[in-house]
């Protein structure tokens, strides 16, 4: 099997004896389980497509639907760098994707594209599993929070109104229009926009019954810590939406200070479920996709 497919194998893995039907779309894609994730549940549930990785540059997006929709695909996943560029690459975006800001799972229908977005409700069944956590109760920090991942997440938070939610980014402007924009949502929830190297951060990381890890660091062997050991409080939870590797320093950090940890296996089956729905209304691929994951952990 390919590692991962360019625009330029794509009609070859459409045109086999297994055709590539789905596909989840990144740069660097390389390292996604999405297929391990998906494949199973297609192949427990009779449905004859392959799920492949395709690699596609910043700003061939709208190339990649349009080849994928000419190749017969039913559909595919979005993940970094794309998922901001899928909200104006899809001919439809649903009202749940517009508030959660960001479009991750893509269905190709009746000569369109409708984008949908199942990393909030993804986040909310995955926090609810790992830690028996509900977003409306906890109070939740997110490190990261401009990214596609964090926006979502940020969003499906304060959907449950909780009394406090922090978000930190490293460009804090871009998080204070974010902020406003959660207030319209929840406005009786108490919203901190801060900056990696506010002096307030430890105290509020310290107040937070859950910080999520959302951005790219721990990807990487040798990247810098997300957060020193000294913001975590023994008791609290930190997850991360990395699962590749599946501690993270974050994670590790946090385990040492007295955490409960998980990382983001959990939300990529969550999502996955939901996103697998959207493409196959009516079916129950939970099982077979914890089935498929369950050496991941």
């Amino acid at each position: 099997m390919h590692p991962f497919h360019t625009l330029e194998t794509l009609p070859g893995a459409a045109a086999g004896p297994e055709p590539a039907r789905l596909a989840v779309l990144g740069n660097p894609v390389s390292h996604s389980a999405s297929p391990q994730l998906h494949q199973p549940a297609l192949d427990a549930l009779g449905i004859a497509a392959s799920y492949v990785r395709l690699e596609v540059e910043p700003g061939d997006l709208p190339k990649a639907f349009a080849l994928m929709a000419e190749l017969g695909f039913i559909g595919c996943n979005v993940t970094v760098p794309h998922k901001f560029e899928a909200m104006g690459s899809c001919s439809e975006v649903s009202g749940q994707a517009q508030l959660l800001g960001a479009v991750n799972t893509v269905v190709f229908r009746d000569g369109g594209t409708i984008g949908y977005n199942t990393d909030g409700p993804g986040f909310r069944e995955a926090i609810a599993e790992s830690f028996g956590l509900d977003l409306g109760k906890a109070s939740t920090l997110i490190l990261g929070a401009g990214g596609g991942a964090g926006q979502a997440i940020a969003t499906q938070c304060a959907l449950g109104q909780p009394a406090e939610l922090t978000l930190v980014n490293r460009d804090v402007a871009k998080i204070r229009s974010l902020a406003e924009r959660l207030r319209d949502i929840s406005p009786e929830t108490v919203i901190h926009a801060l900056g990696f190297g506010d002096p307030s951060l430890r105290v509020r990381c310290h107040r937070a019954d859950l910080i999520v890890q959302t951005t790219s660091l721990g990807l990487k062997e040798g990247d810098s810590k997300v957060i020193p050991e000294s913001h975590f409080a023994s008791g609290s939870c930190a997850y991360d939406t990395i699962y590749q590797p599946p501690e993270t320093p974050f994670l590790a950090t946090a385990k040492r200070a007295g955490c409960r940890t998980d990382n983001g296996l959990s939300l990529l089956i969550h999502q996955g479920a939901i996103a697998f729905q959207h493409w196959f209304p009516g079916t129950d691929p939970l099982p077979h996709m914890r089935r498929a994951m369950a050496g991941e952990r």
